[in-house]
């Protein structure tokens, strides 16, 4: 399926800019949080115009599992090794209010689907881990989470493929498309002007007021907001070069009946640890199925094939299930795996890179910039040591590609190394136990022996007769 079709079939018709415009804030890019960006910059009482190059969120925005969960896409221990445990902690913070943000607006939008609960499951048996993560997000960082052993995982995933987990109740997923929708209504109840279509060709950000040029019309505002993705191109070329594109493929089976609630019983989503597979169950009996990685463009069907060998290996009891529809998206992957949210320089400011991240980041961007042009809010510095990174073009993506096909190798080796321990355990176990029962079983027929032994010398004693 072709990434914007679908989308863009359930959108209402925006035009494009066709005359000059004044605003106070111009929006590049009609993803998840330039639409946040705009709404809440609306809601403050600015004037404000949206400009999408082709439609609104016709890439990744649209083409996601809708996971919202806590948190970045870097572990907490590292966020805390890169900018200390205070400032840390406040990103994380900030993280979470945008869950909160995506909870509150999403909950009232017709057919947002929104279900509850997320698990982070782990391909190897590291419990030591288990207990430094469950540490550091939940008593440092007031995250609401719980450990999972491997044999209460196994009774919702019917699989040897995972061991421990992270359960994270107030996790929640909803309908990506749904919300996008939803979102691009709410910010034009708000007063957002969105014009589709409007590829914006360069921008003069000297002066006051910025001028931003597209192939019809000339914008003028006071603050230029660039929420694209990789493919921003000409508007800033330097904010381009710092994103690796990404494209994950996602695949949705055809019902699979009570087989795969019997097999897929925990009714969130499941992520690995190592973020390479993310399904969850939706529409009762269907799977959805996110996991391949690519750093150029590739045909869905044919990573299709590859999803649907990847459910029937994690889950034999499936089997190669019949796949419905596929599709991809392309997200921009910063090279220090944080967003980029900050001012370039006077008025002009970045909102991207969110490839990874998840939704929640996407709403705390758009609310945090809205605040801080509007209100004065500096916690957009938070993000100052995560700056614009070059991703190393070409090179980058053949480094990129070939780090994915490493990570998802060492990953099936260590799992395959871990089910391998755990059954020899099983082994020793099982050897261990019919040793005990061995020796048990020669205790009591010595002890029968002795008792017998016993009675007749008791017999001899007392003498015929007796």
């Amino acid at each position: 399926m072709d990434e914007s079709s679908e989308i863009s079939a359930d959108m209402p018709v925006r035009q494009g800019l066709t005359f000059d415009l004044d605003v106070d804030i111009c929006v590049i890019g009609g993803g998840l949080a330039g639409l946040t960006m705009a709404l809440e910059s609306a809601r403050q009482g600015a004037s404000v115009a949206l400009l999408e190059g082709r439609t609104i969120g016709w890439n990744a925005s649209s083409h996601n599992l809708g996971t919202v969960m806590p948190g970045f896409g870097v572990p907490a221990s590292d966020l805390i090794e890169r900018v200390g445990f205070e400032d840390a902690r406040e990103l994380w913070t900030l993280a979470q209010e945008g869950a909160d943000y995506v909870r509150a607006t999403a909950a009232p939008m017709p057919g947002i689907a929104l279900s509850e609960g997320a698990l982070e499951v782990s391909h190897v048996d590291a419990g030591d881990e288990l207990i430094s993560q469950l540490q550091t997000m939940g008593e440092d960082f007031g995250t609401e989470i719980e450990g999972w052993q491997a044999d209460r995982v196994r009774e919702v995933l019917k699989t040897d493929r995972y061991f421990h987990a992270i359960h994270f109740p107030k996790a929640f997923q909803i309908d990506a498309r749904t919300y996008v929708r939803g979102l691009a209504a709410l910010a034009e109840s708000a007063g957002v002007r969105i014009f589709e279509d409007t590829p914006v060709v360069s921008i003069d950000p000297a002066g006051i007021r910025k001028r931003v040029f597209t192939p019809s019309a000339k914008l003028r505002c006071d603050s230029v907001v660039l929420a694209g993705n990789a493919h921003l191109g000409a508007p800033s070329q330097r904010l381009t070069a710092t994103l690796l594109p990404t494209w994950r493929y996602a695949a949705l089976t055809e019902p699979l009946g009570t087989q795969l609630l019997h097999t897929v019983a925990f009714r969130g989503s499941v992520i690995d640890s190592h973020g390479i597979d993310h399904f969850r169950v939706v529409d009762g009996d269907r799977l959805l199925w996110s996991s391949p990685e690519t750093t150029w463009q590739g045909d869905p069907r044919r990573y299709a094939k590859r999803i649907q060998s990847r459910i029937a290996a994690t889950f034999p009891e499936l089997g190669l299930v019949p796949i419905a529809d596929s599709w991809s998206g392309m997200f921009g992957q910063t090279v220090h795996g944080m967003p980029q949210i900050g001012e370039l320089q006077p008025g002009l400011w970045v909102l991207s890179g969110f490839g990874r991240q998840g939704l929640n980041t996407t709403a705390m961007g758009g609310q945090l910039l809205a605040r801080s042009i509007l209100a004065g809010d500096d916690r957009w510095r938070l993000f100052s040591p995560f700056e614009l990174v070059w991703a190393g073009g070409s090179a980058g993506r053949i480094a990129g590609q070939a780090i994915d096909m490493w990570t998802r190798s060492h990953s099936a080796a260590a799992g395959a190394l871990s089910r391998f321990r755990e059954r020899a355990r099983e082994r020793e176990l099982a050897r261990e136990y019919a040793r005990e029962a061995r020796i048990a079983s020669a205790k009591a027929q010595a002890s029968i022996a002795r008792q017998h032994a016993s009675a007749a010398m008791h017999d001899e004693r007392r003498g015929p007769g007796a």
